[in-house]
């Protein structure tokens, strides 16, 4: 059991973690909307320092500044599913899987947002929500793997077995992280080109960098607020499985044996 102490001192930092999470949000949305540029760059000069062939207003373009923080925040997650999972098989121990679990749920809720904020933004860009571009075919199969891995946990009759194959569900599904992110460094696809982890450095202007980075910050402190509540709850649901199961366990104390008691047995007062 948590000591009360301690408990206090979470929910202080739980509390306090909110609401620079959404202090931090207010901040880029403003910069967002009224810092960044509106004019977008769809096809850039040949030569650093020539003019863009096709620069407009383009108020579609915000979608940007939360697109990628979302698909990092989901890379990330699913590392920690990778750590968690690898943990859990060497040293059994449930906090691990926990861990695992929770950010495998978090990562599911990340990918889904990263693939509908790419459709917003594609839809006026490519005159259809959705093509089966590599980068979007491999993202939309990394959200299923672990959709798949969330679904076997839910349904494993046995819970530690069910831990322990979604472990190598969660190991095994990481494979596919780096080929979403690399797939639009080594094809030619519709997604536009990294312009943040990119092999030749950022790609963006001063105030466009500093925003997206400050919105990576934001997103990753709340994708931090959300473990702490749901490792907590993980907690909760397993310290209640455990009390259910001892008592079970737990034969059941015998009754008095009063005067009818007696008789009924055969006993003659």
């Amino acid at each position: 059991m948590t000591p009360p102490t301690t408990a206090r001192r979470s929910g202080t930092g739980t509390i306090l973690l909110t609401i620079l999470v959404a202090l931090g949000m207010a901040v880029g949305i403003v910069a967002i909307f009224f810092w960044v540029p509106t004019a977008n760059c769809l096809v850039p000069g040949a030569a650093p320092g020539q003019p863009c062939f096709d620069a407009r207003p383009d108020y579609i373009q915000h979608i940007f500044y939360m697109h990628v923080p979302i698909a990092y925040v989901a890379y990330l997650a699913f590392g920690v599913v990778l750590v968690g999972s690898v943990a859990y098989l060497k040293t059994s121990k449930r906090r691990w899987d926990r861990l695992a679990h929770a950010s495998a749920e978090i990562g599911v809720l990340f990918t889904g947002l990263c693939l509908v904020t790419g459709m917003l933004w594609g839809r006026p860009r490519w005159g259809t929500f959705w093509t089966w571009d590599e980068t979007l075919t491999l993202t939309f199969v990394l959200f299923l793997i672990y959709v798949g891995y969330l679904l076997f946990r839910g349904m494993a009759s046995d819970a530690e077995r069910g831990a322990r194959v979604a472990a190598v569900i969660g190991i095994v599904g990481f494979a596919d992280v780096p080929l979403v992110h690399f797939s639009m460094v080594w094809w030619r696809t519709l997604h536009p080109a990294e312009v943040v982890i990119n092999p030749a450095g950022p790609q963006l202007p001063t105030s466009e960098l500093v925003t997206m980075l400050w919105m990576v910050a934001v997103y990753t402190g709340l994708y931090i607020l959300m473990m702490l509540l749901r490792t907590r709850l993980g907690r909760a649901h397993d310290a209640l499985a455990d009390a259910e199961a001892a008592a079970e366990d737990r034969p059941a104390p015998p009754g008095p044996v009063g005067r009818s008691g007696a008789v009924q047995a055969g006993v003659q007062p």
